[in-house]
């Protein structure tokens, strides 16, 4: 009787092993799948809204009113550097931006980037990262064409923090869903259409420029 389960039980061993094999290389697909279809998606940006923004790049500090409005084809940026200057950039959907001063000096560059302003799910397509803490949030990241980072509140929704390549940190201090600039706010000034004023090489801020082109350009690309 001993010789008989002797030589009985080395095979036990086996098929255990193989029905282990079986039940993994069956369930993987199936947990991999699983995991692909929970990862959450970014939340597209509301219609209208209105944010101000802290700017990080190697300690150059600016602060950034951001006003969105898809239904008009415009967002605006009002950019104060720290004890700096103060420069505006509306941009418009028909792939035209004005950046200027309203300054004594008058000045104004006219920018023809050949796309217009991102849409509100400009974001479909990013590469998700998993959760992480920023700026005292636990964020959903994900990375969009390996131009930007966005950190998203994983309870609110809200826009939290976002990294671009260049190594420039947005910080959002205020997200305000709904708010609009009144139409006037938009206008930019009279200088900003004049043939001469606008052929001179007078650039109120070349950087900053190169920066909002580039993002567009590459998010849309």
């Amino acid at each position: 009787m001993a010789s008989s389960v002797s030589r009985e039980f080395p095979f036990v061993p086996f098929i255990l092993l193989l029905i282990l094999i079986i039940t993994s290389t069956a369930a993987e697909p199936r947990s991999v799948a699983a995991a692909a279809a929970e990862d959450p998606t970014p939340t597209p940006w509301p219609l209208q809204f209105h944010s101000v923004l802290f700017m990080n790049k190697s300690g150059a500090l600016q602060m950034i009113d951001l006003w969105y409005d898809w239904p008009n084809g415009r967002n605006f940026n009002i950019i104060q550097d720290q004890l700096g200057k103060l420069t505006y950039d509306a941009e418009w959907n028909n792939g035209t931006s004005f950046v200027y001063t309203l300054d004594s000096d008058r000045e104004c560059k006219t920018l023809y980037p050949g796309v217009g302003i991102l849409r509100p799910n400009w974001l479909d397509g990013a590469n998700y990262l998993g959760q992480r803490y920023i700026d005292g949030f636990l964020c959903n990241v994900w990375e969009k064409v390996d131009f930007i980072w966005y950190y998203e509140d994983v309870e609110t929704k809200r826009p939290v923090h976002w990294v671009f390549y260049t190594g420039r940190h947005a910080h959002v201090m205020t997200f305000e869903v709904g708010a609009v600039l009144e139409d006037a706010g938009w206008q930019a000034p009279a200088y900003c259409f004049d043939e001469q004023q606008r052929g001179k090489e007078r650039n109120p801020a070349a950087g900053r420029i190169e920066s909002v082109v580039g993002v567009r350009r590459s998010l849309f690309g």
